[in-house]
Parts: C-alpha cells; sequence; structure tokens
C-alpha cells in the first residue's frame, strides 16, 4: 500500500459515523421544527420579513434533514452512496426556493411595504439558535467528511447557514428594536437570501466531492482534486 494513501474508515467505524449522522439529523429536525413554529408566528405578529425568511429556513432546514434521513436510512453503503446525488439536489433546490421567496419578500418592504415591529421574542430566539447551531452543524461536519458523505456536509452548511442567519436575524432585530431602524429588517433578509443562493450552488456543485474517502488519482496517488467547496473549504474552518 502507498504511503499516506487513506481508505476511509473501517466497517465498524463507518457504523458508527452512520448512527451519528443519523442522531444528529433527528436533532437538527426536532430542534428547526419547534424553530420555524416559533420565527413564523413572531414574524407573522412583527410583519418582520428577516423573522418569517428564518423561519422559512427552518423549515428548509427540516426538508434538507429529511432527505439526508432518507439517504442514510438504507442500511446498505451502496445504497446509501446512490441516494447521495438526489439528495444533494434537494438540498440545493431547498436553498434555491428559500433565497427566492426572501428576496421577493425583503424587496417589497423596502419598496414601501408594511414596516417591522421590535419583536422581543425574536431577539430571544435568534440568540438561542446562535448558542446551538453551530455545535450540530460542527458535529455533522465532522462526521461527514469523515465517512466521505458530501450529503452530509451539505446538510451540516445548511446547518451553519442557521448561525449565521441567526447573528444578521440578531442584528437586525436589536436594532430596530433598539434604534428603530425598520429597513435593517428586510436588508437582513437579503442578507440571508445571497447566503442561501451560495450554499445552494455548492451543493448542487458537491454531488461528487468526499463521495469516496481517500479517493486515488490515476497515477495512484491521492487524488485533491475532490476539494471542492463541500469538503475542502471546511478544512479551514467555517466558510
Amino acid at each position: 500500500m502507498a504511503a499516506g494513501l487513506s481508505i476511509g474508515p473501517g466497517p465498524s467505524r463507518a457504523a458508527l459515523l452512520t448512527r451519528r449522522i443519523r442522531l444528529l439529523v433527528a436533532a437538527t429536525i426536532a430542534y428547526n421544527v419547534v424553530e420555524a413554529a416559533a420565527a413564523l408566528t413572531a414574524g407573522a405578529l412583527a410583519s418582520s420579513t428577516a423573522l418569517i425568511g428564518f423561519g422559512l429556513d427552518s423549515v428548509v432546514e427540516v426538508s434538507s434533514a429529511a432527505a439526508l434521513a432518507w439517504q442514510f436510512s438504507a442500511a446498505d453503503p451502496a445504497a446509501r452512496q446512490a441516494r447521495e446525488g438526489p439528495t444533494l439536489r434537494i438540498i440545493a433546490v431547498s436553498f434555491f426556493a428559500l433565497a427566492a421567496y426572501v428576496a421577493v419578500d425583503a424587496v417589497r418592504a423596502l419598496a414601501g411595504g408594511a414596516e417591522a415591529e421590535p419583536s422581543v421574542p425574536g431577539i430571544v430566539l435568534a440568540a438561542l439558535s446562535l448558542a446551538i447551531m453551530p455545535f450540530l452543524s460542527a458535529a455533522q461536519r465532522r462526521a461527514g467528511r469523515e465517512l466521505g458523505s458530501a450529503s452530509a456536509v451539505a446538510d451540516s452548511k445548511q446547518t451553519l447557514l442557521c448561525t449565521y442567519l441567526s447573528a444578521v436575524l440578531l442584528l437586525g432585530l436589536v436594532l430596530n428594536a433598539t434604534v428603530g431602524w425598520a429597513f435593517a429588517d428586510p436588508v437582513a433578509a437579503l442578507v440571508i437570501a445571497v447566503i442561501a443562493v451560495r450554499e445552494g450552488r455548492n451543493a448542487w456543485r458537491g454531488e461528487a466531492c468526499c463521495a469516496v474517502p481517500g479517493a486515488v488519482g490515476a497515477a495512484g496517488s491521492p487524488d485533491t482534486t475532490a476539494a471542492c467547496d463541500c469538503c475542502g473549504a471546511d478544512r479551514g474552518g467555517p466558510s
């Protein structure tokens, strides 16, 4: 065996990582169902485009995690691998759908729609998500990278997006509540839309990324061309 060649985790380690991803996906779905209900309710009460967009992101995250749960429900590793591409497409389309809705609603608000009212429940929800989401994302990303699953990494980025959105949302809501900058709400929503498009594009492109741990190039050396956005960027920390 060539020196330095990685063949990925053994069967027992792969089984452990698979179970870990299933548990993390279940936790993500449970949290985001509650988060979506709270954000959509608070957003409707405060006429907050950013809060509604945040709630819809939670819905998208549930659909993304559900697609990943479907992939990892297969007991056979080959079957899971066969489901990788469709799962990535579902995750990418979910991102794009979120971006389209949030962008249109934010532009409408900036063009003269109803101004968002301050929302204390929204601030609390954003702060809570900002504290919880990074840990779920990091744990799933590590497991996905070690297992060689592009879809698990892409879904972890969906969870990481929730962290970014929480920070943007929190800033917008606090500015609206403290200094009356109602325009900060739709501007925050537009930032959410831009980030969603970027991550959707990465998920769409990541179909082959990290599909095989320790992939070997034609010359018998480790293949470094697979370090695309969905995995390669994670080696240096969150992108």
